[in-house]
């Protein structure tokens, strides 16, 4: 089945879904096609080969998703972005097991953790220096209850001054890393069970854009020498964390990268989440084929020309550097595209291409955001879409009442 095709055949499927709802939902309505759901996460776990995934809960943010895809065979634990949010899931019964993927200095929500042994023993925190150390001590006048952390390390590609990936870690060099393993084990109340080696570089930069050979060819010989690097880099630093701690997980990859970082020894776990939706940042990857899962409706509500057609809304734009890959993307019906001096409006977003002319006033335009996850920022329901069927409607932590 074609591209066009396929697209026509979501447009009409996605709008019966819609039409038989009771009541007249409120747009931007947020859809996730539980078929495609389903197909991405076992792909994901064929692809991570035997070792588990770890759902990155920043790219579904809808607490039945994150379960749906702990159901999935191959799927343990969640990677949370705060720990506030980690304390939510833990307390909704999601998992006991969650690794809060960036520092905290959330005196408050580090408050509540010293507080709770339940959730101190579900909770692992990261760390890259002594001060994230000090402010986690600052809240607590006890240290009988031990806090888990683990270490962030540097999985960039250095080459003479260069550094390709995200600016994370402070700790590239196996002797920082070792030195605050040291200083870890050292202090009383906290236990080192864990590493992290996100190669963003890697798991999140396409390298199969059509419109950019050239440019997708130097990505992929990029990623090709980092993960070279990397392979040594991690071995080397996991001999000289074995004397000091016995860890329980070494956390790597992304999406992008699963059969790369899951051939490497010393990773003994994937994370993973983007995969699970599959949003237009993910739509040009060598390494596997898209399967978008995720939508959202809008409505037409003018006609500013025969030929174009006015959505209300749409100005759901993508964080990261600013630029047109961080639009949502018109995806059904296929041939819409935004218009250049507009682009996506925060309460209007014009529509050119050739379907534009037969869009009528009330006709939903279905888009896919760029990223993943940030889309239910902008709702409080989702809608469980299997085949021409609304499902359930699920709350996003937004619905919840909650902003992480």
């Amino acid at each position: 089945m074609s591209d066009f095709v396929g697209r026509n055949r979501l447009w009409a499927r996605l709008n019966a879904a819609v039409a038989a709802q009771p009541d007249h939902l409120p747009t931007p309505i947020a859809v996730v096609d539980l078929a495609a759901f389903d197909a991405n996460a076992a792909d994901l776990a064929r692809r991570a080969a035997g070792k588990p995934i770890r759902v990155a809960s920043k790219s579904l943010r809808v607490p039945a998703l994150i379960s749906r895809a702990l159901a999935t065979p191959g799927f343990e634990g969640v990677l949370s972005y705060t720990l506030r949010e980690a304390l939510v899931l833990h307390d909704l019964g999601i998992t006991d097991d969650l690794v809060v993927a960036y520092p905290c200095v959330d005196r408050g929500a580090l408050t509540d953790l010293v507080a709770s042994p339940a959730a101190a023993g579900a909770v692992t925190l990261m760390v890259d220096d002594v001060a994230h150390l000090d402010v986690i001590d600052s809240v607590r006048s006890s240290k009988a209850v031990q806090i888990r952390v683990a270490i962030d390390i540097d999985a960039g590609l250095k080459f003479g001054n260069q550094h390709v990936g995200p600016k994370r870690s402070p700790l590239y060099d196996t002797s920082a890393v070792v030195a605050l393993a040291r200083a870890v084990v050292a202090r009383d109340g906290f236990r080192l069970v864990g590493v992290m080696t996100y190669e963003g570089q890697v798991a999140g930069v396409p390298d199969d854009v059509p419109t950019q050979r050239a440019k997708s060819l130097v990505v992929r010989r990029l990623k090709q020498a980092s993960m070279t690097q990397l392979d040594v880099r991690r071995r080397a630093i996991a001999e000289a964390l074995g004397p000091i701690a016995d860890l329980e997980f070494w956390n790597a990859g992304g999406s992008g990268s699963v059969e790369a970082t899951a051939a490497d020894d010393a990773v003994t776990e994937i994370a993973a989440g983007s995969g699970l939706l599959v949003p237009g940042l993910f739509d040009h990857y060598q390494s596997f084929s898209p399967r978008p899962a995720s939508y959202f409706g809008l409505r037409v509500s003018r006609k500013p020309s025969p030929t174009l057609a006015t959505v209300h809304g749409g100005g759901l734009i993508a964080s990261g550097p600013a630029g047109a890959d961080r639009l949502p993307l018109p995806w059904a019906p296929p041939g819409l595209h935004l218009l250049g001096l507009e682009g996506a409006g925060e309460v209007q977003t014009p529509l050119t291409g050739h379907p534009a002319a037969m869009l009528a006033i009330g006709d939903l335009v279905w888009f896919r955001h760029a990223k993943s996850g940030e889309l239910f920022e902008h709702v409080n329901d989702v809608h469980l879409v299997f085949g021409e069927e609304i499902v359930e409607t699920v709350p996003s932590y937004r619905g919840l009442g909650h902003v992480f």
